[in-house]
């Protein structure tokens, strides 16, 4: 019986836009970026539907969901992780967190430092040696980073190998079959103490 290549559908809504992509196997499928500095929580899931729809895959083809886990802005990362977790919860098929180091350093063949803008004049720091295994993150200033492992990817640096949409499709994809905890946001930051205008949706442990 020949087994079918993998449907993975992965998003990020960690910065100011939402991402989505669509992969079968090694196949792109989909890919889009929307940028917005708000609206996200009511654009993510709508914009899933239409790639879905316009690459004829219904939902209950989807072999797992991705989703970018942060850092970044505190809401977008929660009204990801919370989509991902709701259709995961819907479909009965794994939701699998990858965080914005991950998806900066997939595709990278030595070692590497990643960053993410952290606002603020700051970036959050991660590296990587050559095989792949990572430091712990960091929050530091933009203007004086600590001594960086190879190449930086990311904020300041070199472009990442590919989208963070199909990254995370790529990452969540390996992921597949091996047992991983369920998303959860990856902050580094203590959240902002005074809340959103907007309440984020709440992430249950």
């Amino acid at each position: 019986m020949t087994e079918h290549p993998p449907i993975i559908l992965g998003f990020d809504s960690s910065t100011a836009a939402c991402k989505v992509a669509l992969l079968r196997g090694d196949d792109v499928l989909m890919h889009r970026v929307e940028e917005m500095a708000k609206g996200q929580a009511e654009r993510l899931l709508t914009l899933c539907s239409e790639l879905m729809k316009e690459a004829g895959v219904a939902p209950t083809d989807l072999t797992a969901i991705g989703v970018g886990t942060g850092p970044g802005n505190f809401t977008g990362i929660r009204i990801s992780v919370s989509a991902a977790r709701g259709m995961a919860l819907g479909l009965g098929v794994p939701a699998l967190g990858v965080s914005a180091f991950d998806a900066l350093q997939y595709g990278q063949k030595a070692a590497c430092s990643c960053a993410v803008d952290a606002r603020r004049d700051e970036v959050y720091l991660q590296s990587f040696d050559k095989t792949g295994r990572a430091s712990d993150p960091v929050l530091c200033p933009a203007a004086n980073l600590p001594m960086t492992t190879g190449t930086l990817i990311g904020h300041g640096g070199a472009a990442p190998a590919y989208p963070t949409a199909i990254a995370i499709c790529r990452v969540a994809g390996e992921l597949c079959g091996i047992p991983q905890p369920r998303p959860a946001p990856v902050y580094i930051r203590p959240p902002d103490a005074a809340p959103a205008r907007d309440a984020p949706p709440l992430i249950l442990s």
